[in-house]
């Protein structure tokens, strides 16, 4: 129980103190003029002035409350390294026993995790919603168990009292990391691109000045190279393919560090190509010549090389040959010297007319096999004796002619194979495309009787149209018409023309978006999108290989015809491998280094401004736990071997009393018995 005098007033405070100024200035005037009794007078004004006051003893009945220590226990990724999670576990055990022994004090311990996604340790967070949750003025010291790796300082909170930093971090600790700055998104195929690597060694590090580095790209076997320790290295790198290329550096883990989750570096770039060479070489003048020309010229990035046939050999109208060009096209040099540097050659309406001799066009058929493309627009050429199918490239064409030309209009039509390619899938407005007024008659059937290419667009009674296919390492095409130009020119409305035409100039190139077998994934956090390309009706079972070597079989479910998919989260950051049959793919989940990893040596860096904002401390755990000392609010709170915790003198009020200390009965007998008095005396005198 406690009492306290507290005044209540009856009046207004500018009333009561204006009553006061008139009471003194009546007994001052009172004294001046020699009236014996202003004495009485004036203290029976003071009581009443402090009867309008209104006075009263406050008596409480009060019950103690306790004081609070906040204790953050780090329990993140970091803190698993070596022995920490044992060593700081010891300690909240033996620090809370230590708390809770005090006088009035007791623990509420909060448990600070890994952060969602990569945040790493946020323990301001955890902070600020245990200072929500506990009165502020009952908050006696935070004390934080952790290696000091801290990641959301910057949403620290004003704290109450005194906060210490206890760190698991050991005197012997060091560790190697590995960082790749300066990777560009994208690379130029055939050139080389410079990423900068760097390895850095902290803590009580050995004396090592150069490190291995293995390099990895798509899940190769490594190439390794020595890289000197704690300085930029620029390392020239080719990359092998088009389209997307992950590239892994790892660091072989050394004896004694703390771990090899930083000693990798995932890197994705995509391959692109810097300028795409076509060869296009018209048989005579028509009017899908500018169709092909307009396609070729509208991507900047194409250099066209067009090698048209006005006049042909047999043409004998005795004008000189010297006045019928301005400079000798250098066949020879474009098809035995310079052929392979081409990568794409289209035949439109070309037939033999001893203009290009055998011997090119077998260099034309090597070429192809080693990995070039050809694309054959045939015309009523295509069904003569002097078919370009009667050549050397008879070997990789993927269809022959029977020698008929149908001259008669149809719809072209994707075929149900066509559906599943991606050259040819999806295309707009299918179905309400205007028709064709010409078509040569083919049969999918080699030269040798075998089974040509995949026909994906179907013409006249289902007559193959367009047929794709693949000789060795390259890639051929024959469209069974020169109508195209018609789309383009917007007859019976028009068709995908230039779409078609693009999707298969770019899928002879190689491009990778049209990759009619195809496996590769799309990360979105930890969870990857499978995705199967495949001209198949069925594909098998996916096999998912984790970084730590865990595998997993997914099933495959067709979306849409050709494309296949399949869903999987995976709990470990880094890179995955996937296997569908003969298909491979990888792809990085997360970066190589998480947050938590990319320091690992304890430290109370991150943490010293809000430890210094209360003049609170940091500790080794390895020293031993400091001893605990009560320290008034203000003072220092840290010293050798001690902290301080602030006493608070918290408590909850369970009853209170007020008593009046002038009751009216009081004022009025005092008043009365006053100003009776100073009558008397003034009636005396």
């Amino acid at each position: 129980m406690t009492g306290q005098i507290l005044f209540d007033p009856l009046l207004p405070l500018w009333l009561v103190i204006g009553l006061s100024v008139m009471a003194v200035l009546a007994c001052g005037w009172a004294w001046w003029r020699g009236l014996s009794g202003w004495a009485f007078r004036g203290l029976a004004a003071l009581v009443v002035i402090g009867a309008l006051a209104g006075p009263v003893l406050h008596r409480e009945s009060r019950e103690d409350l306790s004081d609070i220590v906040l204790m953050l226990v780090d329990q993140s990724s970091s803190q698993q390294l070596s022995d920490r999670a044992d060593r700081t576990a010891a300690a909240a055990e033996a620090l809370t026993a230590r708390i809770n022994g005090r006088n009035n004090m007791e623990v509420r311990r909060i448990d600070v995790p890994d952060g969602t996604g990569d945040a790493g340790t946020e323990m301001m967070a955890a902070l600020n919603t245990a200072l929500a949750e506990e009165p502020r003025g009952r908050i006696a010291g935070i004390i934080a168990l952790s290696d000091g790796r801290v990641h959301d300082m910057e949403s620290a909170p004003e704290i109450p009292a005194p906060m210490h930093l206890l760190h698991s971090g050991l005197r012997a600790d060091w560790d190697r990391r590995l960082r790749v700055t300066g990777a560009p998104a994208f690379a130029i195929l055939d050139e080389e691109v410079l990423l900068t690597l760097r390895i850095e060694d902290t803590g009580n590090a050995p004396a090592e000045t150069q490190a291995p580095v293995e390099i990895s790209i798509d899940g190769a076997a490594p190439q390794r190279f020595l890289v000197p320790i704690g300085r930029d290295v620029e390392m020239p790198l080719m990359l092998p393919h088009g389209g997307r290329n992950v590239i892994q550096f790892t660091v072989p883990a050394a004896e004694g560090e703390l771990t090899d989750r930083n000693n990798s570096a995932l890197v994705q770039i995509n391959g692109v190509r810097d300028r795409l060479r076509v060869l296009l070489v018209s048989g005579e003048p028509h009017p899908g010549t500018r169709t092909w020309r307009n396609l070729l010229k509208s991507d900047a990035s194409v250099d066209l090389v067009h090698f048209t046939i006005l006049r042909p050999p047999e043409k004998q109208d005795g004008v000189p040959v010297s006045e019928l060009s301005l400079i000798a096209f250098p066949t020879r040099e474009l098809f035995m010297e310079k052929v392979e540097d081409f990568d794409l050659i289209i035949f439109d309406r070309y037939q033999r007319r001893g203009i290009l001799p055998s011997l090119y066009l077998e260099n034309v058929e090597a070429y192809v096999r080693k990995g070039g493309a050809v694309l054959i627009a045939a015309g009523p050429d295509f069904a003569t004796a002097d078919s370009i199918f009667r050549s050397p490239l008879s070997a990789i064409i993927p269809a022959r002619p029977t020698a008929r030309v149908l001259d008669l209009p149809f719809t072209p039509e994707v075929s149900d194979l066509g559906a599943r390619h991606p050259v040819t899938a999806n295309l707009p407005q299918e179905g309400a495309w205007g028709r064709w007024l010409r078509q040569v008659e083919i049969e999918p059937l080699r030269r040798d009787g075998s089974p040509g290419g995949d026909v994906v667009m179907t013409g006249h009674d289902g007559l193959p149209l367009l047929v794709l296919d693949r000789v060795d390492e390259g890639r051929v095409a024959l469209l069974a018409s020169d109508q195209a130009w018609l789309w383009a020119r917007g007859y019976e409305g028009g068709g995908p023309q230039l779409e078609v035409l693009r999707r298969l100039a770019h899928w002879m190139m190689g491009e990778p978006e049209l990759e009619e077998e195809a496996l590769w994934a799309e990360a979105k956090g930890q969870t990857m999108r499978i995705i199967r390309r495949s001209l198949s009706e069925t594909v098998p079972e996916v096999t998912v290989t984790s970084p730590t070597g865990e595998v997993v079989t997914l099933s495959m479910a067709e979306q849409r015809p050709g494309h296949f998919e399949a869903r999987y989260t995976g709990a470990d950051i880094g890179l995955y491998r996937l296997t569908n049959g003969e298909h491979e793919a990888v792809i990085g989940l997360g970066p190589a280094a998480p947050r938590e990893f990319e320091e690992t040596i304890a430290s109370p860096e991150p943490m010293a401004p809000l430890l210094e904002a209360q003049r609170g401390g940091s500790f080794a755990l390895e020293d031993g736990l400091p001893t605990l000392r009560s320290v008034r609010e203000g003072r220092p709170a840290a010293g050798r071997g001690w902290i301080g915790l602030t006493p608070r003198g918290a408590y909850d009020v369970t009853d209170v009393a007020r008593t009046p200390l002038l009751p009216a009965w009081l004022v009025l007998l005092l008043t009365s018995a006053l100003i009776l008095a100073g009558w008397l005396r003034e009636g005396r005198q």
